[in-house]
């Protein structure tokens, strides 16, 4: 019996009952394509002969240097990049090796190095595609309340969710801006929050920042912060009992919990390992090149 693509399940009855599961073999053949977006990037994809499942894993790898719902009319891509086959029968997408994407033309490179038999993303210079947030967007004296999916509220002694952390501070603290993105939201929140900004990330991730006393200087909507920026100030304005800063984290338009998320290590390439990299990077470069001049070659 079939469990998946690659899985399997044996059930013996001869003289007695048991059982056992499998793995068929797998081949892995490397592949190359290149397209431009005309509609969508899952459409380019389709048009290039390639699996649309290719968007998910690109937008996991530029998560946090390309918002992939901005991606515009013009934007290319170059990808060398597995897929896994059983006898010749398609199965699934493997890795992506290597990756040009271009975005408002700028080029993002993308090279998949495997450290500690686990694969990580940097670019031509070493540097981890990943950027490292912040622990905590302020300096602070303490937790005067955790995420909760039913809190009574200090002042409407209603019991309702909590979906952030509030950090207790002295008035006019700074707040940071706990990683690099885009202001999408400024201004008062009607329902309690106060004086309000909301920053995104990346296609993940999404913070907002409540309870503030006043702005950063020129802060406005639209405007790009990078990771320690100030964006205001610690405040009581809105529904608050005394100055503190109530923090949100969204994950994929979800509230989680600030204090669980995830932080994914952002060093680079270990001095031990850049010479190795140099040379991988050099291989894979080189490989694009003969590759497009094979292309250029078949369609001359």
């Amino acid at each position: 019996y079939d469990i998946s693509s690659t899985d399997y399940a044996v059930y013996c009855l001869q003289d007695s009952i048991y059982a056992y599961k499998g793995v068929l073999p797998t081949d892995t053949i490397i592949k190359q394509i290149d397209g431009t977006i005309t509609t969508s990037l899952w459409n380019a994809l389709v048009d290039a002969g390639a699996s649309p499942a290719l968007s998910c894993k690109l937008s996991d790898i530029y998560a946090w240097t390309i918002d992939f719902f901005g991606i515009q009319q013009g934007d290319n891509f170059d990808l060398i990049y597995e897929e896994i086959y059983v006898e010749d029968k398609f199965v699934g997408i493997g890795d992506i090796l290597a990756s040009k994407f271009t975005n408002s033309g700028k080029q993002f490179n993308a090279y998949g190095y495997k450290i500690d038999d686990k694969i990580e993303y940097f670019d031509e210079e070493g540097e981890n595609l990943r950027s490292q947030f912040l622990k905590a967007p302020l300096s602070y004296k303490r937790i005067s309340s955790r995420f909760s999916n039913a809190r009574r509220h200090p002042i409407t002694k209603k019991v309702r969710p909590h979906h952030g952390v509030d950090y207790a501070a002295p008035s006019g603290t700074p707040v940071y801006a706990i990683g690099n993105g885009v202001v999408i939201a400024k201004g008062w929140d009607s329902k309690g929050g106060g004086n309000y900004v909301k920053i995104k990330h990346n296609s993940v991730y999404t913070t907002l920042y409540m309870h503030l006393r006043g702005f950063a200087s020129g802060l406005s909507k639209g405007k790009r912060v990078s990771q320690g920026e100030v964006i205001g100030y610690v405040g009581s304005t809105g529904m608050a009992t005394g100055p503190h800063l109530d923090f949100r984290v969204y994950k994929n338009g979800k509230a989680i919990d600030p204090l669980k998320m995830e932080n994914v290590p952002a060093e680079p390439i270990p001095d031990s390992l850049r010479n190795s990299f140099q040379i991988f990077v050099h291989k894979y470069d080189s490989l694009f090149n003969a590759l497009r001049i094979q292309n250029i070659h078949k369609i001359a």
